[in-house]
């Protein structure tokens, strides 16, 4: 047990007994305390029954009093002693039945109660008869009732008052016992906590004493001079002293341990310190020496006696013809015998074999008839025999053979490998040496040779100066045109970035003009074809005539800015091609569908014709290949008043085009051929009409009217799509244009591109081109009014917000709508328009236009889609900009569609009913 244990199971007992005692004590003095309480409580219950009894004798006192009849004043005085004393009467029961709960007790108080009712009606009639002077009657009531219930009162009283003394003696007589058994308990409790203590920490000391004496005489007997061997305690009780013992134990034994590694790292590091000192020893001894003989003399006889051997060999690897053998250079002890061998081969013998493995050979108890080790004295056989061998760098150079009449210890033979090493570095530091004077011997020789030719190197040198000096000159040249060539690139980098700025404001010029002509071109469009379509049928035909005019115009006009606008595209390298799969007899249709009303118009002729061996679909990009035809028929149409226009599709023969493109014969594939039988091409102007802004005729008074773009734009077009155009003409007998292509059929479409996207939102720019063939002329009468009324129908009641800098379109897209009963609201600005549309939160559709001063449409869409109730809500995007890359940014910004100016108003109406019915 551990002396912790001990003692807290000493102090627990103690305490133990003290806990107990502490319980019994303090439940004792509850006990006191509610003895003293109950004993209160009998004495205040008893001094309640005194007070009962003696009020009732007060009270039966003044009643008799008052049966004498006595005097108006004592009779008053009697009266006020009689109900005092009644009232302190009940007060006093009343406190007894509170504290007394014993059932004897209540049963008097009970009953003394009810006598004192009785006997107060009985005050009361007595009371009575008083007043009315029946004197006798008042004295046979007294004697007949009120003196038996006056005795039975003071009875009851008596007993109620003997009982309650008896409770506070018995009380009295409990707690004197109690008092008395608690002080005998308390002093059983001194005696034996006393006792127990004392015994108890007796033991203790006694049991810890002994066995602290056990371990002290021990430790005395540690001898600190020599700590290799010490005493052990030999106690196996677990406490602390326990525990102190196996402490000893081990430190003593670790000690032990610790004492025998000290003195063998002494004993290590004596022989390392040894063991430095002699290879330090060998380690200068070999300066000064330039031939292996020597060598080998000196180390043989310094080594020998060093590592206690008493016979050694030094042999040296040399070459003799195409052979290698060892040779024997030096000795130690060496006495003549004819035993063993001069020289060894490789492999040969012990020594030849130890050269040939790379390793040390240990030879122990060798037999008599070996090598004998000669003294003045005798001569004995050896007992160790060592065979060593010296290497550089994996290479053997010499074998070390010694004898001893003793085994060889480690450090011997460790000395022995760290000498060895240096060996071999010296012997081959020496044969280099060797080497090296023959080879300057060789050298020698050779320079007396080389002196003779020097002189003519000398002759050959002047030669060499005289070209290295044209040399030089001719790269002092070079280096001048570099720096010439240098300057003209930093000024070629100059013009090129000029160009690039000239074509970003060249852009940036077109894109703000076709901003400022488009804007005004939108109102008048509209305005016309609403003039044109005469959906009131108030205007007569002649000033319908005039509304057909103006639209045509407009659309000409159009025409013009977009041919201005794709030469742009393409200069600016901005024209975007989607290769896509095209059906060929989609092409005819196209082409049938544009151009036969045009022809039926003339009276011209139009044929179209296919190669059967066609392919059924080619790759290339559909909308460009349209606008080509287009552009190719159009100019054919206008410039043949009578014959024929015909287009051909045919196959291309391959190898055909090695002179006229860049491309190889197997690119092209198709030929498109427009022929015409108009007025011809002059030869010298072939090649002017696919400049921009050229034509055959360019002069103020010729007949045929055009900007001379579409060649142009078709041209690069063509480029675009791989291709190129070619004309054949002569001047009075008709053209013939031809757009070749290939077949891109390894190219795939990767994404949905900008023009594409721009189309599929419905037909903006390119499609007006299309609409001027075939609604020249719009609906009128009967027609229109049935047009209209089916739009009034699905717009009637709507609610558009227009957002818009420019009042002109304001007033033309509100006439527009509300021709349809559509009920416009509009805002000249971003910010008017975002808190129109707060004001007005039944508007069912936003027109917005994104070009604006202060707010411009983006910033307006984006704010509008922050609002939770107008995340919803559909929003067109209006804008006039030049080159084509709105679209994504009004998408990205928020807007649900998108359409450019001018606005074509059956477009925006079509596009209108898509998002209000969606």
């Amino acid at each position: 047990m551990k002396f912790k244990t001990q003692v807290i199971t000493c102090f627990g007992i103690i305490y133990g007994i003290y806990a107990i005692f502490s319980v019994y004590h303090w439940t004792g003095i509850n006990n006191y305390e509610q003895a003293i309480k109950n004993y209160i409580k009998s004495y205040t219950l008893l001094n309640l029954s005194y007070s009962i009894q003696e009020g009732l004798n007060e009270y039966s006192k003044e009643s008799r009093e008052l049966f004498e009849n006595p005097s108006s004043e004592l009779k008053e005085q009697f009266t006020k002693k009689r109900d005092l004393a009644l009232q302190n009467v009940n007060k006093a029961i009343d406190a007894h039945l509170e504290l007394d709960g014993s059932k004897k007790s209540k049963d008097l108080v009970n009953a003394l109660k009810n006598n004192i009712e009785t006997y107060s009606d009985i005050e009361k009639k007595k009371d009575e008869l008083l007043k009315e002077g029946k004197t006798e009657e008042v004295n046979q009531l007294y004697w007949n009732q009120g003196r038996e219930v006056s005795d039975t009162m003071i009875e009851l009283s008596s007993q109620l008052y003997a009982i309650q003394d008896e409770m506070t003696k018995n009380k009295l007589i409990q707690s004197s016992g109690d008092y008395t058994k608690a002080s005998n308990v308390s002093k059983i409790y001194i005696i034996s906590d006393y006792f127990m203590g004392s015994t108890l920490l007796s033991w203790i000391l006694w049991n810890v004493t002994r066995r602290l004496n056990k371990v002290s005489s021990v430790m005395e007997q540690v001898n600190f001079n020599n700590l290799e061997k010490l005493p052990r305690i030999n106690m196996k009780t677990k406490d602390e002293i326990g525990k102190i013992a196996v402490s000893f134990n081990e430190m003593a034994e670790a000690l032990e341990v610790h004492t025998r590694h000290e003195k063998e790292l002494k004993t290590t590091a004596e022989e390392q310190s040894w063991l430095k000192t002699k290879v330090a020893e060998f380690a200068t001894m070999y300066s000064g020496i330039d031939d292996l003989e020597t060598l080998g003399h000196l180390f043989i006889t310094k080594l020998t006696p060093t590592i206690g051997a008493n016979y050694g060999l030094f042999y040296i690897k040399q070459r003799v013809g195409d052979d290698e053998i060892l040779q024997k250079i030096a000795t130690y002890a060496y006495n003549h015998q004819k035993l063993g061998a001069d020289h060894f081969r490789l492999g040969e013998g012990l020594v030849g074999q130890c050269a040939l493995e790379n390793r040390m050979i240990v030879l122990n108890q060798v037999p008599n008839n070996y090598i004998k080790i000669t003294s003045g004295t005798g001569m004995a056989s050896p007992s160790d025999v060592l065979i060593i061998p010296v290497e550089y760098q994996g290479e053997v150079l010499s074998v070390i053979e010694l004898a001893s009449f003793k085994s060889f210890s480690h450090l011997e033979q460790l000395l022995l490998k760290e000498v060895i090493r240096n060996l071999g570095i010296n012997i081959q530091s020496i044969l280099r040496h060797m080497q090296v004077e023959s080879l300057l011997k060789e050298s020698q020789a050779l320079t007396e040779e080389l002196q003779s030719q020097s002189e003519e190197l000398q002759s050959q040198q002047e030669e060499l100066r005289i070209v290295n000096e044209q040399i030089e000159t001719q790269y002092e040249n070079a280096e001048k045109k570099t720096r010439e060539l240098e300057n003209v690139q930093s000024i070629l980098e100059e013009k090129a970035k000029q160009l690039t700025l000239s074509s970003q404001y060249k852009s940036e010029f077109l894109a703000n003009m076709s901003h400022e002509l488009r804007t005004p071109l939108n109102s008048l469009l509209i305005l016309a074809q609403m003039l044109a379509e005469n959906a009131n049928g108030n205007l007569t035909p002649k000033q319908v005539n005039y509304a057909d005019t103006i639209f045509s115009s407009g659309n000409d006009l159009l025409h013009l800015i977009n041919d201005i606008l794709d030469l742009s595209k393409v200069e600016a390298g901005k024209m975007e091609i989607t290769m896509n799969e095209v059906k060929l007899s989609d092409v005819k249709k196209f082409v049938e569908s544009q151009f036969t009303p045009v022809a039926r118009k003339k009276n011209i002729q139009f044929n179209i014709q296919l190669d059967p061996t066609l392919p059924t679909f080619i790759h290339t990009d559909t909308h460009r290949l349209q606008q080509i035809l287009k552009n190719l028929l159009s100019n054919a149409f206008k410039f043949t008043n009578q014959g024929t226009v015909s287009l051909a599709i045919r196959k291309v023969e391959k190898g055909m085009f090695s002179k006229q493109s860049s491309f190889t014969h197997s690119d092209i594939e198709l030929a498109f051929s427009v022929k015409d039988t108009g007025i011809g091409i002059p030869s010298e102007n072939h090649d002017i009409i696919f400049d921009a802004f050229k034509q055959a005729d360019g002069t103020i008074n010729r007949k045929y009217g055009g900007t001379g773009l579409g060649l142009s734009i078709s041209q690069e077009i063509s480029r675009l799509l791989g291709g190129f155009i070619e004309v054949e003409s002569i001047e009075g007998d008709g053209s013939t244009f031809t757009l070749y292509l290939p077949n891109n059929q390894n190219l795939k479409r990767s994404g949905i591109s900008l023009s594409e996207a721009e189309i599929a939102t419905g037909l903006l720019e390119d499609s007006s081109v299309v609409r001027t063939t075939s609604v020249v002329s719009p609906l009128h009468g009967e027609g229109a009014r049935k047009q209209v009324h089916d739009g009034k129908a699905l717009l009637e009641g709507k609610k558009v917000l227009v957002v818009d800098d420019d009042m002109r379109n304001i007033f033309a897209l509100t006439t527009a709508l509300e021709s349809y009963h559509v009920e416009v609201v509009f805002a000249e600005n971003g910010r008017e328009g975002i808190a129109t549309l707060q004001n007005n939160s039944d508007i069912d559709l936003i027109l917005m236009y994104i070009m604006m001063p202060e707010m411009d449409g983006f910033e307006a869409i984006q704010f509008i889609r922050q609002i939770p109730e107008f995340q919803s809500i559909p929003i067109i995007a209006l804008t006039a900009k030049a080159m084509k890359y709105d679209r994504n940014q009004c998408i990205e910004a928020g807007a649900s569609d998108y359409i450019s100016k001018p606005v074509n108003l059956e477009q925006l109406i079509s596009i209108m009913r898509v998002w209000l019915y969606r």
